[in-house]
């Protein structure tokens, strides 16, 4: 008769997973629909920045080549038109438009090949106009890697929070397990398991959000720290071109 007994609580008890989420308490299911939305926000981002910074890489190797390959500076800023996804290419257009309004008229004396149609002779004030074509190179850096970080923190936010937040579903379920025993007067594994596998369910998908976005978060930021690299060396090609064509 107690081996009946036990049969019938412990198929009551079932350890099905989906089971267990269904006889799961408000709180722990309020915890565990968190953490499948921060999930699914962590891969959704995971995604679009890997393509992103994917064609970022790709098109900044294309438009290197380009220009300096270039006989032209004004071929140059059609090439970069064309390439839109790369920070190299916005940087370029940024220090080619300060310097298109720098430059002064067209002078016949002018002979350089690089320079754009319709100018010639220096720049007026050599110093401050480099100066000025350098900080429209820094603003367009920092506004590029600032489009190159977006959405990168909330990674960072699901893999430092979602352990926890699990955790705190852990420990609510654990709570609710043994007012459950002491409500059966009966520490039983029949009664005990269930609801302690209940609890554990909220950690494991809270470190299933976590594990993701740790690693990706980390993949990123060193993808954005070369980038940002690569953004640095070309602003000093730049300048030196800037240099050596305009200024005398």
């Amino acid at each position: 008769m107690l081996a009946i007994t036990l049969a019938a609580a412990a198929k009551s008890n079932s350890m099905d997973i989906a089971q267990l989420l269904g006889r799961a308490s408000g709180v722990v299911m309020a915890v565990l629909i968190l953490l499948a939305l921060l999930s699914v926000g962590s891969w959704y981002i995971i995604i679009y920045k890997f393509t992103a910074l994917r064609r970022a890489h790709t098109e900044g190797e294309r438009f290197l080549e380009a220009f300096w390959r270039a006989k032209r500076i004004d071929e140059i800023y059609q090439t970069a038109q064309q390439m839109p996804h790369t920070p190299l290419s916005q940087l370029f257009v940024a220090g080619y438009t300060e310097l298109s309004k720098l430059l002064p008229s067209e002078n016949p004396g002018a002979t350089d090949p690089y320079r754009p149609q319709g100018s010639g002779g220096a720049m007026k004030d050599s110093i401050g106009d480099l100066e000025a074509i350098e900080r429209a190179l820094h603003r367009a850096h920092v506004k590029a890697v600032t489009q190159l970080e977006n959405l990168v923190p909330f990674l960072a936010t699901t893999g430092s929070a979602a352990p926890f937040i699990g955790l705190f579903g852990t420990v609510w379920g654990i709570m609710n397990s043994f007012r459950a025993i002491a409500a059966q007067k009966s520490a039983s594994l029949v009664y005990v398991a269930p609801g302690m596998a209940e609890a554990l369910i909220a950690t494991a998908i809270g470190l299933m959000a976590a594990i993701p976005a740790v690693m990706a978060y980390n993949y990123f930021v060193r993808r954005i720290h070369v980038l940002s690299n690569d953004m640095e060396s070309f602003e000093k090609d730049f300048l030196n071109i800037v240099r050596r064509h305009f200024l005398k």
